[in-house]
C-alpha cells in the first residue's frame, strides 16, 4: 500500500568528494561538479553539487554535509525539498516520486518517520503517523473510490482498534489484525440494521460467515424465514431471521432476533465481533487487506526467555556483561589498533557479585564472572559495521527479553535472539573461539577491504564463568534475516549432497524449517550488474576462507516471495533496476522507488526465483546442476526478494574432519560429503553458488 522513498544509492549521504582547495567552482576527478562558497576545503554555505549519474542537490552546506533547507533531485525525476542534517534528509519535506506520487511531512535518517500526509498516483492517500517509512500507530487512508479506513497501524497493516467505511454507507468498527477483522466488532448497514459477533480468523481464506459467531440485529424487523425457538432458562421465544440462502447440505444460515437495547447491552460488554453480511459487500480495486486471502501469523522462531526459563540466568549475565563491555568504553576515545590488539591472549576477566562492586551494578543473578576478547578489535569492528554503540545494547540489555531457540545443524549449538531480530548470539565452542581469535586480524582486513563481504558479521567474543558452573562461550553477530519482510523460505546449503535434506514431509515445513541442498528446487536469476556482484564477492570470500584453512561453511538463503497482494501491501515495484554499489557507505540509495528498502548486497536483493522439478538421483554426475534439480522447467517464475551470507566459517579441517573425511569415504562418493579440505570445498561451493544464481 506504501511506497518508500529513495534513499541514496548505496547507502550514500549527500556528501560531495573531499577536495582541501577553497574555490566557488570545482570539477572533481570521478566527474562531478559544485558550484558555490567553501570553507576549510569544503563546502559550507549555500552551493550546487551535481553527480556524474546526474542527481544534484542545491542548497545549505554545513562542513561538507547537506545541512539545512536544500533540494535533492534524481535522474528518474524524483524529488525532494526540505530539511537536511548530516547529509540525511531529517525533519520537514516534501518528497515527489516519478510517478507523481507525494509524501509532505517529517523524516527522520532518509525515511518517513512522524506525521505525513502522502497521495498515492492512484489517488489514494495516507495521513498520520509513520515509522521508519511504515504507517505505524493512528492514521487515516482513503482509497480513491471513497472507501477510507481510521484507525491503528502496525508495521504498514490495519492492526487494532478501526473504521472501515465504505462508499455505499457500510461500515466496520472493531479490532483488526495483520490487515483481517480478528476480535469483536460490528457491522453495520446504511439503513441501520448491524450485525455483532467475533470474527475469528478461522481456517477460512475468503471471508464468509462459517468464520463468524454473532448477531444481526435488523432495522426493519421483516425478513422472510422466520421461525421461532424457545429460548432454554429465559422461556421466551426469540424470532429467527435466514440471512444467506445455502443449497448445500448445511442449509440456511440463520441468526437470532433482539431488541435493540440488548444488543447495545451485548456489545458494550464486549461479546461482539467482525463479520460480513454475504454478497452485500463489493470488492475493489483498492479494496482493504482482509477481503483477500487472509495472512497467517508471522511465526518467529524460538521461546522468549522469562523468569524460571533454566536460562534465565544465563541471558541476565550475558546482558550484565555485554553492557559492561560495551559502556565502559564509551567514554574513551576510540584509538587505532596495533598488532597487540589481535593476540588471542588479549582477554579480560571481571567478576560480577550479586551485590555489586565499584566496577559492576548489582543484580539478582547468582555470583559469575565475565571475559571479554580482544575488545578493542570487535569494538573498531562494531563501528566499521554502523552498529551504533547505544542500539547494541538498547537490542541486547534493554527490557526485552531474548528468543532462544537451537540449531538446526549438528553443531548442538544454542541461539538468542534480540527482539529487533538485529543481532544473534550464539554459543560455541573453545575451539570455534580459537579459530576465531587465529584469523581475526585476517577478518578484520578482509571485511575492512571489501563492505559487501558475505562472510558472517562478528560484533564480539565472551565467556561467562557462573561460580561452580561450566563456561559458555558465545559470539555476537549479525543476524542476515533481520528484515520489514516476511521470510517464506530458507535454505541452507553447502553445495554436498549427502545427508543434505531436511527430511520433512511438505506439511511440516514452515517458515522457521531450514531447508537443504536435496530440498532445493529454484535457480535465482539476477540481473547482471547484481549477478557479476555476487559472483565476485563469492570468490573473494572463498578464497580468504580458504587461505585460512576454514571448510564446512554455507550461503544461507532467506527467500521472500512478492506476489500481487505482498507487493501491494510492501508497495515494491514488479521489479527493482540494478543500482550502483557505491564505494563509500556514507552515502544513500538513489534508486528512483520511494518504497524501497535498501539494496545492498545480500540483503533485500531483487531476484527471480524460477522454480525447477527436484531430481534426486545423484548417481551420474552428483554436483553438476542436474544433481540437484532437473532441468525440466514447469514455467513458474517468482518475483522475490533474497537474503544471504557465508555462515558457519569457523570450521578448519583439524583432524576430526579428516578422519571424518576418511570414514564417510568408503561409504560413498568423497565429492558427496560436506567433509574435503579446505581448497576442495572452496572451489565446490564456487561452483554450486555458480548454478543457483544466473544472470537474467
Amino acid at each position: 500500500m506504501t511506497q518508500n522513498p529513495p534513499v541514496a544509492r548505496g547507502g550514500r549521504r549527500v556528501v560531495p568528494a573531499g577536495d582541501s582547495t577553497a574555490v566557488s567552482e570545482k570539477t572533481l576527478a570521478n566527474g562531478d561538479v559544485y558550484r558555490g562558497s567553501f570553507s576549510a576545503g569544503a563546502p559550507h554555505g549555500k552551493g550546487k553539487y551535481l553527480w556524474s549519474d546526474g542527481c544534484m542537490y542545491e542548497g545549505e552546506w554545513r562542513r561538507g554535509k547537506a545541512n539545512g533547507k536544500g533540494k535533492f533531485s534524481w535522474p528518474s525525476g524524483a524529488t525532494f525539498e526540505g530539511e537536511f542534517c548530516s547529509g540525511r534528509m531529517e525533519g520537514f519535506g516534501v518528497f515527489t516520486g516519478p510517478d507523481g506520487a507525494t509524501y509532505r511531512g517529517q523524516w527522520v535518517g532518509d525515511r518517513k518517520h512522524g506525521q505525513g500526509l502522502k497521495v498515492y498516483s492512484n489517488g489514494d492517500q495516507y495521513e498520520g503517523s509513520w515509522r521508519r517509512n511504515l504507517q505505524e500507530g493512528q492514521g487515516r487512508y482513503t482509497w480513491q473510490n471513497g472507501n477510507q479506513y481510521v484507525g491503528e497501524w502496525k508495521n504498514g497493516v490495519i492492526s487494532g482498534r478501526g473504521v472501515l467505511i465504505w462508499a455505499n454507507g457500510n461500515r466496520y468498527d472493531g479490532l483488526w489484525e495483520n490487515g483481517v477483522p480478528k476480535g469483536s466488532g460490528v457491522f453495520t448497514w446504511p439503513d441501520g440494521s448491524c450485525y455483532v459477533g467475533t470474527w475469528n480468523n478461522g481456517s477460512n481464506k475468503d471471508l464468509s460467515l462459517r468464520s463468524i459467531n454473532g448477531t444481526f440485529y435488523p432495522a426493519v424487523r421483516k425478513r422472510s424465514s422466520v421461525e421461532a425457538r424457545d429460548s432454554g432458562a429465559s422461556d421466551k421465544v426469540f424470532p429467527r431471521i435466514c440471512i444467506w440462502e445455502s443449497e448445500g447440505e448445511a442449509g440456511d444460515i440463520t441468526c437470532d432476533i433482539i431488541d435493540t437495547l440488548e444488543a447495545s447491552m451485548l456489545y458494550q460488554n464486549g461479546y461482539g465481533s467482525a463479520f460480513e453480511r454475504a454478497g452485500r459487500v463489493q470488492r475493489g480495486s483498492q479494496s482493504p487487506f482482509w477481503f483477500a486471502s487472509p495472512s497467517p501469523d508471522v511465526k518467529k522462531p524460538g521461546q522468549i526467555i522469562f523468569k524460571g526459563h533454566k536460562n534465565y540466568d544465563l541471558m541476565l549475565n550475558l546482558q550484565l556483561g555485554i553492557a559492561y563491555s560495551v559502556g565502559k568504553p564509551v567514554e574513551c576515545p576510540i584509538r587505532e589498533l596495533v598488532p597487540g590488539d589481535f593476540d588471542p591472549r588479549e582477554k579480560f576477566w571481571t567478576r560480577f557479585p550479586p551485590e555489586g562492586s565499584k566496577n559492576t551494578p548489582p543484580h539478582q543473578s547468582a555470583d559469575f564472572r565475565w571475559k571479554d576478547y580482544c575488545p578493542a578489535v570487535f569494538r573498531h569492528l562494531r563501528k566499521l559495521f554502523s552498529v551504533d554503540p547505544a542500539d547494541y545494547m538498547l537490542a541486547i540489555c534493554g527490557d526485552d527479553n531474548l528468543r532462544e531457540f537451537s540449531s538446526p545443524g549438528k553443531s548442538g549449538s544454542f541461539f538468542y535472539l534480540t527482539n529487533d531480530d538485529r543481532f544473534m548470539i550464539k554459543t560455541v565452542k573453545k575451539s570455534e573461539v580459537k579459530v576465531l581469535l587465529r584469523m581475526l586480524q585476517s577478518y578484520y582486513e578482509h571485511v575492512s577491504r571489501y563492505e559487501n563481504s558475505l562472510v558472517t558479521r562478528f560484533y564480539g567474543v565472551h565467556c561467562v564463568k557462573p561460580i561452580g558452573g561450566p563456561k559458555v562461550r558465545f559470539i555476537v553477530m549479525g543476524n542476515l534475516f533481520c528484515s520489514d519482510l516476511r521470510i517464506h523460505r530458507r535454505f541452507d546449503l553447502k553445495g554436498s549432497s549427502y545427508g543434505r535434506t531436511a527430511d520433512k514431509i511438505e506439511e511440516e515445513i514452515d517458515e522457521t524449517t531450514t531447508l537443504k541442498d536435496l530440498d532445493l528446487n529454484f535457480t535465482f536469476r539476477l540481473q547482471k550488474f547484481w549477478y557479476q556482484q555476487v559472483i565476485e564477492q563469492i570468490r573473494r570470500d572463498c578464497e580468504f576462507l580458504e587461505n585460512e584453512g576454514i571448510m564446512d561453511y554455507s550461503l544461507l538463503i532467506g527467500i521472500h516471495f512478492r506476489d500481487d497482494l505482498t507487493a501491494s501491501q510492501m508497495g515494491l515495484s514488479s521489479f527493482i533496476t540494478s543500482p550502483k554499489i557505491s564505494s563509500k557507505s556514507e552515502f544513500i540509495d538513489l534508486a528512483p522507488d520511494d518504497r524501497k528498502p535498501l539494496i545492498k548486497l545480500g540483503s533485500n536483493m531483487p531476484a527471480k526465483a524460477e522454480h525447477l522439478t527436484q531430481n534426486r538421483n545423484f548417481l551420474s554426475d552428483p554436483f553438476s546442476l542436474n544433481g540437484f534439480l532437473s532441468p525440466d522447467r514447469n514455467g513458474e517464475i517468482y518475483d522475490t526478494v533474497l537474503y544471504f551470507g557465508i555462515i558457519d566459517i569457523l570450521q578448519d579441517y583439524d583432524i576430526s574432519k579428516k578422519l571424518e573425511h576418511a570414514y564417510k569415504s568408503l561409504q560413498v562418493d568423497p565429492n558427496s560429503i560436506s567433509a574435503v579440505d579446505p581448497k576442495c570445498y572452496s572451489r565446490r561451493f564456487q561452483d554450486f553458488v555458480g548454478k543457483i544464481f544466473v544472470e537474467d
